[in-house]
């Protein structure tokens, strides 16, 4: 009796260590020993293949003197490395493959991915794996690519828009403002060294920090065999990354603040709000009710857009909150009627002191933001190749469970759920709201006399 207790108890042991993460049908799960996490995810719609890395790095493991790296990181991935010495050499081998690839950085996930052919997936494994592994960051390669990560930065500069979040994310985010800007500072992506970007390496490029996904007319069985073959070698950290580097929390905002920065290439104004969201470390629940309330706010039905843009105070009225572990911004962004400046601003008072009240959206317009929640999943599962993305963006943010429950914990949110969270993150809580407008505009409407906070 005695050996059955203990052979159970062992059993129930090795059950936990392997517990199987939930996933949609098709998906499949393997950790390696080394740390390294691979989902293979089986779709014939086309033969093809897509592969995919992501690491749980970005703005949010940036202090002021890295602001901008893990993107500057991002570009330098796609140059030289061991199997393939120059971007020459690299770009030709992508032409091989008949690959399409790109990169993303974001507030908290960096992410690689490459499309080919479905023959090519274990040479497409061994492309990526030199590239992720075995990185070369050649000084010239360095001296070419900082102009172009920088001319980004610029480009964005010259509108209005990216002027005024970045202007309203200083005073959000405080001192640390660069764990929330992924694009980065002039000066740090100018001066930025090889030696530097070892140091992201060293960080943050780890099996044990990195999901490996691949999607597409393949086999599970097959792809987690080679994916043990080419990455199983690959060395642990030996420490979690995000322990040893722990990201700090952003403090609350003790006040709210109001701003006009005038810009002469503001041809009409622009007007944000922005509070502090829930996040999923701490109110998952929050982060759903917050979608589902927007995305009422977002149909033409809704009492929001009719003040606003039926009645042409604003020609575009957007809310959106962005799912994060580190606090997600809940943003109002509108392009107001520059004849009706004052007015919009006012009745955006007006509409924001009313979404505490249940009936604000209807029992239909519930139903119906839910059902284009739902619509626009399935959409986005049209298309193997952003399956990997879609996916490894729970990863780093929140959980697997997370985004393959997202759809059915939608249906569930309630008028009380919302109420709770416009209650807790919005109704009488600090924001940051800013204007950006032409200095002409600005003195003939008298934008900076009357944009002072009104609720």
């Amino acid at each position: 009796m005695r050996r059955l207790k203990i052979t159970f108890f062992l059993t129930l042991l090795l059950s936990v260590a392997i517990a199987q993460p939930r996933l949609p049908k098709d998906y499949y799960w393997k950790k390696l020993s080394n740390g390294l996490e691979v989902v293979v995810i089986e779709n014939n719609k086309v033969p093809l293949a897509t592969i995919e890395i992501a690491v749980k790095n970005g703005a949010y493991t940036e202090g002021p003197e890295y602001s901008g790296l893990s993107h500057l990181f991002e570009h330098m991935f796609f140059k030289a490395n061991k199997d393939y010495p120059d971007q020459e050499k690299f770009l030709k081998r992508t032409q091989q493959l008949g690959a399409v690839w790109n990169g993303t950085t974001g507030d908290e996930r960096v992410n690689y991915f490459f499309t080919f052919d479905k023959d090519s997936l274990d040479a497409g494994l061994k492309f990526m794996n030199a590239a992720i592994r075995f990185p070369i960051y050649r000084p010239e390669d360095m001296a070419k690519e900082r102009p172009v990560v920088d001319g980004e930065f610029q480009r964005a500069e010259s509108d209005p828009q990216f002027l005024l979040f970045d202007a309203a994310g200083k005073k959000v985010w405080g001192d640390l403002f660069t764990r929330k800007n992924p694009i980065g500072d002039h000066n740090i992506i100018n001066t930025a060294t090889p030696a530097k970007m070892m140091i992201i390496k060293d960080k943050y490029y780890f099996p044990n920090n990195s999901l490996l996904t691949i999607c597409g007319d393949v086999k599970h069985k097959t792809a987690f065999a080679l994916a043990e073959k080419i990455y199983g070698d690959w060395a642990n950290s030996g420490f979690n990354p995000h322990e040893k580097y722990p990201i700090p929390e952003f403090k609350p905002l003790v006040s709210t603040d109001y701003f006009v920065k005038q810009s002469t290439i503001a041809q009409t104004p622009n007007l944000l709000y922005i509070w502090q969201g829930p996040d999923t470390r701490t109110d998952s629940a929050a982060t759903l009710a917050a979608d589902v309330f927007n995305t009422a706010l977002g149909l033409n039905s809704s009492k929001w857009q009719q003040a606003l843009v039926d009645k042409g105070l604003t020609t575009f009225a957007s809310v959106q909150y962005q799912t994060e572990k580190y606090v997600g911004p809940i943003v109002v962004y509108t392009l107001p009627n520059p004849h009706k400046l004052k007015e919009c601003y006012e009745e955006i008072a007006k509409q924001v002191k009313m979404w505490g009240d249940p009936n604000y959206i209807t029992d239909e317009e519930m139903e119906t933001a839910k059902q284009v929640l739902r619509r626009n999943n399935l959409r986005q599962q049209e298309k193997p190749s952003s399956l990997p993305s879609q996916l490894s963006y729970f990863w780093c943010s929140a959980s697997f469970e997370f985004g393959t429950d997202i759809i059915d914990n939608y249906m569930k949110v309630t008028k009380s759920d919302i109420k709770r969270y416009v209650d807790k993150y919005i109704t009488g809580k600090n924001y940051v709201a800013g204007m950006v407008i032409s200095p002409e505009m600005d003195k003939s409407t008298g934008a900076s006399a009357f944009f002072k906070p009104n609720f």
